[in-house]
C-alpha cells in the first residue's frame, strides 16, 4: 500500500523533534510486531502508556493522559523520552 502524499508532505515539513518522535513511535510499533531493527539488542524501544499526576492541589481531574513514553537502554543506562499524547495505539492495532 503506497504512503499517502499528505503523509509524505507532513513528514517533509517536520522539525528534528517531531522526526525523532515519529522514529520512536515507528520503531516501537515495528518491534511490537516482531520486526528486528538491527543486530544491537540494546536498541530495542519500549513504548509505554502512562497516566500522569500534575501535582496541583486544586486539580480535580488527575491523573491526566494517557501520555506515551519511549524507554530503551543506551550505554548501560535506561533512557526515556516523552513521545506525547497519541491516539490509543492499542485500539489501532498496536
Amino acid at each position: 500500500m503506497p504512503i499517502d502524499r499528505d503523509v509524505l508532505e507532513a513528514v517533509r515539513e517536520m522539525d528534528e523533534h517531531q522526526l525523532r518522535r515519529l522514529l520512536i513511535l515507528a520503531t516501537a510499533r515495528l518491534e511490537r510486531r516482531g520486526v528486528a531493527l538491527g543486530d544491537n539488542p540494546s536498541s530495542k524501544v519500549s513504548l509505554r502508556r502512562q497516566l500522569v499526576r500534575c501535582g496541583k492541589a486544586s486539580c480535580t481531574r488527575c491523573p491526566h493522559g494517557p501520555y506515551y513514553y519511549a524507554y530503551w537502554w543506551e550505554e548501560g543506562r535506561r533512557r526515556s523520552r516523552y513521545v506525547g499524547k497519541l491516539d490509543d495505539i492499542e485500539a489501532n492495532g498496536g
